[in-house]
């Protein structure tokens, strides 16, 4: 595995290796690997000849000081987690790398980041927008892998490789969860134990929502006060809960009228922060004609 710090030294290493033809896959991560960023990484291995990790915690998408000073910084065990898999090379920027000044642009992603988390982290998806950015230009994939668990996150890369015609083809894999459905995230790692197990009531609370969708599909704002109900009785404090449509993150009012949508959640444990989602087929509900 080689490791590059610098722009123009693994610029020269992938221009050498495109000049073979040889396709490239991008895993952009903020370190603190887990079992869901090694299944990105393990798909691009298989999908293509080279993968690039990158490990950059990025100031710009954190509208919190003390989120930023705490989030997990775990280098050292990181390289050894990727140092088992063959053709998959590390790119480490400092901040002095990725922002000589700070960026004059800004980057407005539209009714995308006027809910949830947009909602509650104003600046955010503009910090994660250039970024990605920036990273998507230096590098030059091929694909691009990012887990479903940021759903948001998801689409705001989507349309960004589209508004500005980047050539990758971007590949969102299904959220990795523990053996008791918590997803996993570099987040979990600032649980305590006690937290950790408490922790699982927010996948809990998805399960309650969905097992509502076909009774109260029509009525969304019953299933919301559901979901608070259940998490009142759990020392989780809930943010935010939406249903929305998977294309858009619209608001949805009634599930039959979309083929897919989306429950998600944002609570703390303690002060740590989580967001996890489910994505359901409508068709695959059953349903009670006499529910709607």
């Amino acid at each position: 595995m080689q490791i590059f710090e610098d722009v123009s030294k693994i610029r020269a290493f992938l221009k050498k290796n495109t000049l073979i033809n040889k396709k490239i896959g991008f895993v952009p991560t903020m370190g603190a690997l887990h079992a869901g960023h090694l299944t990105l990484i393990e798909r691009s291995v298989t999908e293509n000849d080279l993968t690039i990790c990158s490990i950059y915690v990025n100031p710009l998408q954190f509208n919190n000081v003390e989120d930023l000073k705490k989030y997990p910084r775990t280098l050292e065990s990181d390289k050894e987690k990727l140092e088992k898999y063959q053709n998959v090379h590390l790119f480490i920027p400092q901040d002095t790398i990725m922002y000589h000044e700070n960026p004059k642009i800004h980057l407005n992603f539209g009714s995308l980041e006027a809910t949830m988390e947009g909602t509650f982290r104003p600046g955010h998806f503009n910090g994660v927008g250039i970024v990605v950015a920036k990273l998507f230009n230096i590098i030059q994939p091929n694909r691009t892998y990012f887990g479903q668990k940021d759903l948001q996150q998801c689409l705001i890369i989507r349309q960004l490789i589209r508004d500005l015609s980047f050539d990758i083809e971007m590949i969102i894999h299904p959220t990795v969860r523990e053996a008791d459905g918590l997803a996993l995230s570099s987040r979990n790692q600032r649980l305590t134990a006690s937290q950790r197990k408490e922790a699982v009531a927010i996948p809990q609370a998805l399960e309650l929502s969905k097992q509502l969708l076909p009774s109260y599909g029509n009525q969304p704002e019953l299933i919301k006060k559901e979901v608070e109900k259940f998490l009142a009785h759990k020392p989780v404090r809930l943010e935010y809960f939406h249903i929305v449509n998977t294309q858009d993150l619209k608001d949805v009012h009634n599930i039959r009228e979309y083929e897919e949508i989306a429950l998600c959640i944002a609570a703390y444990v303690g002060e740590v922060r989580l967001l996890d989602n489910i994505i359901i087929q409508t068709g695959d509900l059953t349903e009670n004609p006499n529910d709607f």
